[in-house]
């Protein structure tokens, strides 16, 4: 398994850091220099985090654990029309990624009001292939709770704010609740507005390392990051992709965004660890824009099968 962590330091010296992380078996995820200061998000072995952490004091840099980076998040609005998109929303979006998160909106097509508002199986279906939903509700606390059916059966973790302060053992299919968050016809740039932002990105950060641990006792057969640095290496089509992330990590995957019909066998044949990809991973089309989605069997799924 690898951790996902934050570097940030003055670009001196920095590619003796680079260096070390590569040494390690580890990855650069993004680069970002910001006039003098460098900001890296890297993937590292478990065991070698120490090592990082010394590096990175020897340079006075910043190391810190980003949760949120190889993973990839839906923000989920009853719809994206004017008239009812929480504000909040965006701003949402805007935050969780200064934390290293790659996030997604998704408006559903009937959200305009509580007793029309609907969610269909492809939607549902969507909205699975990322490892966290957050579904960014309204004001009104009788509003929020009838529309719990929108995620009551959506099987990854879901996070749901809003304006009142609802337990979240009242929202079914919720695990947790973050209040706060509703519609604000204003940018969330005020005190409360920052620390309910703050406590969003505490819970999603609690859930995703959660998740990582479980995934410890029964870990995919190889970390997604290695399947991503394989296709980037093995398929040339990924350099033309002009979005952003055109192989983003999610902990037991990865999206290419390649066309399926035309590129899935070229994916499942990318050969990781002497092995292919389509008899490790399970390559299938994505609901987003016809992409790929590659999912990593676990350990427990090899057993199973040779049974």
């Amino acid at each position: 398994m690898y951790e996902t962590l934050t570097f940030t330091g003055g670009v001196h010296k920095s590619e003796e850091f680079k260096e070390l992380v590569e040494d390690l078996g580890g990855f650069i995820l993004q680069d970002n220099i910001l006039q003098m200061e460098l900001v890296l998000s890297i993937a590292v072995p478990l065991e070698d985090v120490d090592k990082i952490e010394r590096k990175a004091d020897e340079l006075l840099a910043k190391i810190s654990v980003a949760p949120m980076a190889g993973s990839e998040i839906a923000i989920v609005s009853p719809t994206l029309a004017r008239h009812h998109l929480p504000h909040a929303a965006c701003d949402i979006s805007e935050y969780l990624r200064e934390y290293g998160a790659k996030d997604n909106m998704v408006g559903l097509a009937r959200g305009d009001g509580k007793g029309t508002s609907g969610i269909t199986e492809e939607e549902k279906r969507l909205i699975e292939e990322h490892d966290i939903a957050i579904f960014a509700l309204g004001s009104f606390e009788n509003c929020i709770k009838e529309k719990s059916f929108l995620y009551d059966d959506i099987n990854i973790p879901v996070i749901v704010t809003g304006a009142p302060d609802i337990p979240v053992d009242e929202l079914p299919g919720a695990d947790a609740y973050v209040g706060g968050l509703g519609r604000i016809p204003r940018r969330l740039r005020r005190g409360p507005d920052i620390r309910a932002l703050d406590k969003l990105v505490e819970t999603v950060e609690k859930i995703l390392t959660d998740k990582k641990h479980e995934m410890i006792l029964d870990p995919p057969l190889v970390p997604s990051i290695v399947v991503k640095n394989a296709i980037e290496n093995q398929v040339r089509e990924v350099k033309d992709i002009f979005s952003p992330y055109p192989v983003t990590s999610q902990l037991d995957g990865v999206r290419v965004k390649l066309n399926y019909d035309e590129y899935a066998d070229v994916i499942a044949n990318v050969v990781v660890d002497g092995k292919k990809l389509s008899e490790i991973a399970e390559i299938k089309k994505s609901f987003m824009y016809d992409y790929i989605l590659v999912k990593i069997n676990s350990e427990s799924s090899l057993v199973e099968d040779s049974n």
